[in-house]
């Protein structure tokens, strides 16, 4: 059983969280073998090459062998690659699990917060391109937790969805 799991990765802190996250996800899942992509030297080793051809070729192969894709879908806006990589797991049927953490999802029942959604640039909410959320919605599910992604994937697991 595999997982790709998609985030971007050139930041520190990007690669440290991928690290965590799937850390945490092999640890409570162990017959489950995650792709990691910042883990692939090959093509993501910056002080060496790699074209975009090559890239795409690799990422693609692992992600269509897979059966999951877990997608972080956090930032200012979701990552381009991420991006790409959800169309490609939906065009697959690979079911996926949307990890979205951003804080600004809270206070849905504040009556302020809603107020200030009909003034100009006040809105307190987080926006995410419901084309590519709708994607996995259609495939999967999303989740706001690291501990409720895991529990998404395990469940996924007994209900026989991938095997």
């Amino acid at each position: 059983m595999k997982a790709y799991f998609a985030n971007g990765l050139f930041s520190q802190a990007d690669a440290e969280y991928n690290t965590r996250v799937v850390s945490a996800l092999r640890s409570a899942i162990p017959e489950l073998t995650v792709y990691l992509p910042q883990e692939n030297a090959a093509i993501n080793d910056k002080t060496a090459y790699a074209d975009s051809k090559m890239i795409a070729e690799a990422d693609t192969n692992e992600l269509t062998s897979s059966q999951l894709m877990i997608a972080v879908l956090d930032g200012i806006s979701i990552d381009a690659g991420v991006a790409s990589e959800i169309g490609v797991a939906y065009a697959n049927h690979i079911p996926i699990v949307g990890l979205y953490t951003d804080s600004r999802q809270q206070g849905a029942t504040n009556n302020k917060k809603l107020a200030a959604l009909s003034t100009i640039a006040e809105n307190q909410f987080h926006y995410m391109n419901l084309y590519t959320t709708g994607l996995i919605k259609l495939n999967g599910t999303i989740v706001n937790n690291t501990q409720a992604m895991i529990q998404a994937v395990q469940q996924l697991i007994n209900d026989g969805k991938i095997i």
